[in-house]
């Protein structure tokens, strides 16, 4: 008797399987990714989060991991990521109304590569206690995400069809000594992803999840861009040949507008430095459950 209550407790697929204390999990996930940043978004001066958001912009995205899993309640994750993310002023072109942002006339795209250490809360398993019910456990359950993560990005743009770093070229002075504040940004950085799931077991051996991840930057520069327009004489103070050729043409893209004027010397808006940037997927992830055992 006191071995069927151990079976019971942890009863899981066909009466065949229980699941152990401890249990692992390996699989992969492919899905989108996109962004939130001081590029494109909808019309007007944009809109706060979601409302500023273009789906059109979505890039493909993938990644790999490890779980391991504790009594089915929580789980701690291993995972690498790798996507693209993009926007563009140009987006703006077909709205009702001309913006700055449109005649700002800016554009970014980045590579992402990020490695992160994820917690997973499972609510139904949390708060229920399963070997007490006579209930068996769900197959569907959703569940809650929040760690920490590193990550690689570089923002880059086309010049006269040729691809170009920006964080080399100072867009908005940063690292020059007449803008102290504004320091250079790194292209590696910790981010905070939390997220939201819902994982559905096919078997005993497998699982699927439908899983939204965003993170939490501390960077406003994923797109190289967060403040004003510099004085576009100092940069023949700091570069030359080339990459002052380059500085020149993409700190100020603007097209002529007199709605809004170009100031020679900068120091109008190029940016929103109250908000940090952001970027997020949506991914569909298969895993191999390893620990479950035969009765």
């Amino acid at each position: 008797m006191p071995l069927q209550k151990v079976f019971a407790q942890y009863y899981f697929y066909d009466n065949n399987y229980f699941n152990t204390d401890l249990m692992f999990e390996f699989g992969g996930s492919l899905g989108a990714m996109n962004c939130l940043t001081d590029v494109g978004g909808k019309k007007g001066l944009g809109k706060r989060f979601v409302k500023d958001l273009n789906l059109g912009n979505n890039q493909l995205n993938g990644s790999v991991y490890f779980t391991a899993m504790y009594k089915e309640a929580v789980g701690l994750r291993l995972e690498g990521s790798f996507g693209h993310i993009k926007a563009y002023d140009s987006i703006l072109k077909n709205v009702q109304e001309t913006t700055p942002r449109y005649n700002r006339n800016l554009s970014f795209s980045s590579r992402i590569s990020e490695v992160s250490l994820v917690a997973e809360f499972y609510p139904i398993f949390l708060f229920i206690n399963w070997a007490s019910r006579d209930d068996e456990p769900p197959v569907l359950s959703p569940y809650l995400l929040a760690g920490v993560g590193y990550f690689s990005f570089n923002p880059q743009t086309v010049l006269d069809g040729r691809t170009v770093d920006l964080q080399p070229l100072s867009t908005e002075g940063q690292g020059f000594a007449e803008y102290p504040n504004r320091k250079p940004y790194k292209l590696q950085q910790i981010n905070f992803p939390v997220g939201i799931g819902m994982k559905y077991e096919l078997s005993s051996v497998f699982n699927i999840r439908a899983e939204f991840m965003y993170r939490i930057l501390t960077t406003d520069y994923l797109d190289d861009l967060s403040t004003r327009y510099v004085d576009p004489s100092l940069f023949s103070k700091y570069f030359n040949g080339n990459q002052l050729a380059d500085a020149l043409a993409l700190n100020d893209r603007r097209f002529p507008d007199p709605k809004y004027p170009i100031n020679p010397i900068g120091g109008q808006i190029r940016g929103n430095p109250k908000n940090n940037d952001a970027y997020f997927s949506f991914n569909l992830k298969i895993g191999i459950l390893l620990g479950r055992e035969k009765r």
